[in-house]
C-alpha cells in the first residue's frame, strides 16, 4: 500500500472518527528521538565513564 493510498483512505474517515484515527496513527510513529541537548549529555556522560569509571552497586551504601 503507498502513501498516496493512505491519503485517500484519511480523507474517506468521517470526520467525528478524526481524533480517533489521529491517536492510533501517533503510535506508529516513534517518538524517543532523543534531543541535541540530550544527545550532548549521552556524549559527556560516556566521556566520563571512560575517563573515571563507573561505581558498582555493591559499593553503594544503600
Amino acid at each position: 500500500m503507498s502513501r498516496e493510498m493512505l491519503h485517500g483512505l484519511i480523507d474517506m474517515i468521517p470526520e467525528a472518527d478524526t481524533k480517533t484515527i489521529y491517536n492510533v496513527l501517533l503510535k506508529f510513529i516513534p517518538s524517543d528521538v532523543p534531543d541535541n541537548d540530550e544527545l550532548k549529555a549521552i556524549a559527556y556522560a560516556n566521556e566520563s565513564i571512560k575517563s573515571e569509571g563507573t561505581v558498582s552497586m555493591d559499593s553503594i551504601d544503600w
